[in-house]
């Protein structure tokens, strides 16, 4: 007798918590980053800087070179071996024209970025120059030496403009105001950094990191700063007197270089992102709303520099073994302005009219609003097997038909069922070698499993009730049950183990916090 499904309810099918945190839109764009390209320098890459003209080529400090990297080809294009010893800092000017670098020999020196002409060789510090950029009008550079001194040179002519003085260990970091051509942010191994107006020639404000500050940047606007060293990334509110608005502890080893992209993200132009790696080989990606990390690398050195181009199309990591790691986008954002790629000519589609077949396809693809109202087609409900066999309560079958789905919420939900209807022991009856075989597998596959233990448990003492008068009558039976007598004494041993785990790290829990035990 057949029965039509007109007013038979389907099984739902129980929705089980995710056993892992779905991955976030920020997290699956980060990820999209292809496979890296490794090339490998023959010492720690220092510094990495990007040029902020497309195709957004970037330089590496390694050694005593300075190289260049097309982001288009992935491939070393130039290279600058003009240092007696070590180089540090290669830097970009703004429009890409000249490179600064300093170097172990205490010297400044400026190149041409297209020729490799050295242009201007700058002395006056007496110590290691770890540190140079140029400003903002593209006239003057600032140094920073392990004279614990900061200098301001006039690219012009070489000359040395003005000598800050105010740390009173390395100064290894350095960074422009975005705002301002005379406002510039140094960081020392003295643990402060201080905010310099060149004109006056003083610090007008000092802040305290509290460990040696390896690298700095200023947000867009100019309002906030940004400096790190130690395990800490600490955020700085300018305008407010140099409060410390943040304080982020993510690392678990010294963070030695920060970025800040205003077009990283999902949403390229609207959510700029901070940028951190640091020597537990971590490079870390935050929002700016609430300071959380949205996204995390690993890279299988200490992380010393990192860089990223202003598309955010090609992400570049140096490291201290002298690996050099360079990650494209998949699907890079496409910016507007001045550097941007130049336009591409695109064939423009044919207006859509009648005379076109896209004019009778239009809008098969479009889905609705969440204003629009939808009318539903009248279909005939499509039932799965187990469907079938319940509504003609067969239910043997249902089960049967479950257990060859291979889906244990599906299995659950249709013993749940059968639960509900009083149909579990006709269910589970009745079967033979091979009736019996498909469930004890299903048993000893899920039985540990914390989201089906409490009903499977119960299955299992059913199914032992019933057929413990046949034990013995098929060996292929016997073995199954022995499986899963197997699989529940290991998961009970392993429950014994960390009970007694749980017992021992009580009293040190309590003691660590100061709480009476008992």
């Amino acid at each position: 007798m057949d029965y039509e499904p007109t007013d038979y309810s389907k099984v739902a099918i129980r929705e089980y918590p995710a056993r892992t945190i779905r991955e976030t839109a920020e997290g699956r764009y980060w990820k999209q980053f292809k496979a890296p390209v490794l090339a490998q320098q023959i010492g720690p890459i220092t510094h990495i800087d990007f040029k902020q003209q497309w195709p957004y080529d970037f330089a590496i400090t390694s050694s005593t070179r300075v190289l260049i990297y097309s982001s288009a080809t992935q491939k070393q294009v130039r290279q600058f071996t003009r240092f007696k010893d070590i180089a540090y800092s290669g830097s970009f000017r703004d429009d890409g024209k000249l490179m600064v670098a300093g170097g172990q020999d205490s010297i400044v020196q400026v190149f041409d970025a297209g020729s490799r002409l050295v242009l201007r060789q700058m002395k006056g510090h007496k110590q290691p120059v770890h540190v140079a950029r140029f400003s903002r009008d593209k006239q003057h550079i600032l140094s920073g030496g392990d004279d614990a001194t900061v200098r301001l040179w006039d690219v012009t002519d070489g000359t040395q403009v003005s000598r800050l003085t105010g740390h009173s260990d390395y100064v290894r970091a350095a960074a422009a105001s975005p705002t301002s051509v005379d406002t510039w942010a140094t960081g020392g191994y003295d643990h402060m950094c201080n905010l310099w107006d060149v004109r006056s020639k003083q610090a007008v404000m000092k802040l305290e990191h509290g460990s040696p500050v390896e690298d700095m940047a200023f947000f867009p606007a100019g309002a906030l700063m940004v400096s790190v060293g130690g395990t800490e990334v600490r955020v700085w509110d300018l305008l407010g007197g140099g409060r410390l608005l943040r304080r982020l502890s993510n690392h678990q080893k010294t963070v030695v270089a920060v970025r800040l992209s205003p077009r990283a993200g999902p949403d390229a132009l609207a959510a700029p992102r901070l940028l951190t790696g640091s020597l537990d080989g971590h490079v870390k990606i935050y929002e700016l709303d609430g300071f959380k990390v949205t996204h995390a690398s690993k890279y299988p050195a200490p992380v010393v520099s990192l860089g990223l181009s202003p598309n955010c199309s090609t992400l570049a990591v140096g490291m201290a073994d002298g690996l050099l790691s360079i990650r494209k986008h998949a699907k890079p954002k496409v910016i507007t302005g001045p550097g941007a790629p130049p336009e591409k000519l695109k064939r423009k589609p044919p207006p859509l009219t009648a005379a076109n077949f896209r004019f009778f396809m239009r809008g098969r693809n479009a889905r609705a609003g969440i204003g629009d109202v939808q009318v539903l087609a009248r279909r005939k409900a499509r039932l799965a097997p187990y469907d079938r066999a319940l509504q003609k309560f067969q239910y043997g079958a249902a089960l049967d038909a479950a257990l060859a789905g291979g889906q244990p919420q599906v299995v659950a939900s249709v013993l749940e069922e059968l639960a509900a209807r009083g149909g579990l022991t006709a269910a589970l009856g009745g079967r033979d070698a091979d009736g019996l075989v498909p469930l004890l597998d299903h048993l000893r596959k899920y039985i540990v499993e914390p989201r089906y233990a409490r009903l499977l448990v119960g299955i299992a003492h059913r199914v032992i009730d019933i057929y413990a008068a046949v034990v013995g009558a098929s060996a292929e039976v016997d073995e199954k049950l022995q499986q899963l007598q197997g699989r529940v004494k290991l998961e009970v041993a392993l429950q014994a183990d960390l009970r007694r785990l749980q017992g021992s790290l009580e009293p040190l829990l309590a003691a660590s916090l100061g709480m009476p035990r008992g």
